[in-house]
């Protein structure tokens, strides 16, 4: 038996068997090869193999999604066929006498970083297809596949060095009882998306090797932040005495479905849900959200090698609304940038991406594709209760740029005899000290306002989210954070407008009475705190 260490993202106890997480193609060895004619042939094997993936793919993605969303497949098989990047490999194979995995390797990366410093804007996006394809190839090459979740009968804990959010969001979620990863900090993306599943996990293990503990049984306690590896039989038992316990808490927490989030002196509290994808919906339906308070869209970008159609975002959108019927689903423009760094973005570079070029300074550069949003979001707000949410304001003008780009939005739309919800509500977030300190003026603007505390917390303290160094460190309760909450909820009200909290701050029990004194309208939350959060509410 092993015990190890981590920290806590999310309580709770899994019993299972350990799935380590590995990238295929990560790292690629350079191979003396005596006989390059046959390297040569297992290299055009590997390329008929990919061939049939990619049709596999374009196959399922025109039955569930379309034909744009299907054509970045037909891209990569025509990309594939490519008789310059095809020759390079054969060159590097005979030439250099290597294995076809380096050729594949050292060909995608020369290929992509000619594609990337292209002038034309389409060119360079097909820097990360050519990713794609030779990562596609490798994996074929070497036998590797990324973790497969399909063919497993239980679920598993989750064993990686880390996982970055385009890797979460496209994990089939209903196979993972756990995470557990190497490093990571308690407000990253597998921190976040392990809250939204209501599942246990730790970030910061102390492992040094991951692939030993590949298949053994294990426990994990959310509560004790450890991971117990190959635990006795006593143990195990008393953990699986723990999770009956907690089965019948959570059948007592959900005797409060159906019930309003009112406190004892008659305080209507809305309490809704965050959420990163349709699929999440699930979770936040189950736990009894009474709206979405946060779709984060910049979850579809993620995953992808090209922009989302208008199309496509419509479809998501449409689907959103649909499902949560009447009640309110807040969707949040595209936040990428930071720590969400995606490939056909082709952002720089920066020193300090937290601090830079990120979210709505993206979207008032490139307005083509905030646009594109944009209408996407209105042509689905007739079918249901769509409000639309701007990350990352700092000032007046960011609010003046967004009504115009809007208001442009609204006449293509009218033009074409589109229908559009003429009052969807349009708010912003407050996550950013100068947005609290000028809430007395951005809220005669707006309609609502919606404090994101993890950004806020990290700009009031300077203190990286990400950095698990600073953990220790980073009080999310400081006063300077509170003082700015309170702030922005004065101003918010003395102007007539909600105001809500969707940072994991607010899924805080212990700072829930604060936020209810400060007049704070709405909590939105992970799925799996609902319920918890309800019955603090209702007992205040």
């Amino acid at each position: 038996m092993n015990t190890v260490n981590g920290k806590s993202v999310q309580q709770g106890v899994a019993i299972a068997r350990i799935k380590v997480y590995k990238r295929a193609g990560e790292v690629v060895s350079r191979v003396k090869i005596n006989d390059t004619a046959k390297e040569t042939v297992r290299l055009l094997k590997a390329l008929d193999e990919t061939k049939n993936q990619l049709q596999e793919l374009y196959e399922s993605a025109l039955k569930s999604a379309g034909e744009d969303a299907a054509a970045i497949f037909e891209v990569h098989q025509m990309m594939l066929e490519d008789e310059d990047f095809l020759e390079s490999i054969k060159n590097i194979i005979e030439n250099e006498s290597v294995n076809a995995e380096y050729a594949v390797a050292v060909t995608g990366d020369n290929f992509s970083k000619m594609f990337a410093s292209m002038d034309d804007e389409y060119m360079r996006a097909r820097s990360a297809d050519i990713k794609d394809i030779s990562l596609r190839i490798l994996k074929v090459l070497s036998g590797q596949k990324d973790t497969d979740m399909t063919g497993l009968s239980d679920k598993v804990i989750l064993l990686a060095d880390d996982l970055s959010p385009s890797e979460t969001v496209q994990m089939d979620k209903s196979k993972i009882g756990a995470f557990v990863t190497v490093h990571g900090s308690v407000t990253s993306h597998t921190a976040i998306l392990a809250r939204t599943m209501n599942i246990p996990a730790l970030v910061n293990a102390g492992i040094d090797n991951i692939d030993e503990l590949d298949g053994k049984e294990a426990i994990v306690d959310g509560s004790l932040g450890i991971l117990i590896v190959e635990p006795s039989d006593e143990i195990r038992l008393d953990y699986e005495k723990k999770l009956v316990e907690l089965e019948n808490q959570k059948k007592l927490l959900a005797s409060l479905k159906g019930k309003p989030t009112v406190t004892k002196d008659g305080r209507k509290i809305n309490l809704y849900a965050n959420v990163g994808s349709i699929g999440d919906i699930a979770f936040a339906q189950s736990s009894d959200a009474e709206g979405i308070g946060l779709f984060r869209s910049e979850f579809i970008y993620l995953g992808k090698d090209d922009y989302p159609t208008e199309e496509e975002q419509f479809q998501i959108y449409k689907q959103a609304l649909q499902l949560m019927g009447k009640k309110k689903v807040v969707i949040r423009t595209c936040d990428i940038g930071a720590d969400k760094q995606i490939g056909y973005f082709n952002l720089d570079k920066e020193d300090n991406p937290a601090l830079g070029f990120r979210a709505i300074r993206i979207c008032l550069t490139r307005q083509d594709f905030f646009k594109t949003q944009l209408r996407a979001l209105f042509r689905a707000s007739v079918y249901g209760n769509l409000a639309i949410m701007y990350p990352m304001i700092v000032s007046m003008d960011e609010i003046i740029k967004i009504k115009e780009i809007v208001s442009q939005v609204k006449s293509e739309l009218d033009e074409l005899g589109v229908p559009y919800s003429k009052t969807l509500e349009q708010g912003i977030m407050i996550e950013t000290p100068a947005a609290a300190l000028i809430s007395d003026e951005l809220a005669k603007e707006v309609d609502f306002f919606s404090v994101g505390t993890n950004d806020l917390t990290q700009y009031t303290l300077a203190m990286d989210r990400q950095n698990s160094k600073l953990d220790s460190l980073y009080d999310k309760r400081h006063p300077a954070i509170l003082k700015l909450i309170k702030m922005a909820a004065d101003n918010a009200h003395a102007n007539g407008k909600w105001i809500g909290i969707c940072g994991e701050l607010g899924a805080d029990l212990e700072l829930t009475k604060t936020f209810i004194d400060m007049g704070i309208d709405e909590l939105s939350v992970s799925p799996g705190m609902i319920l918890k959060l309800r019955e603090k509410i209702i007992n205040l």
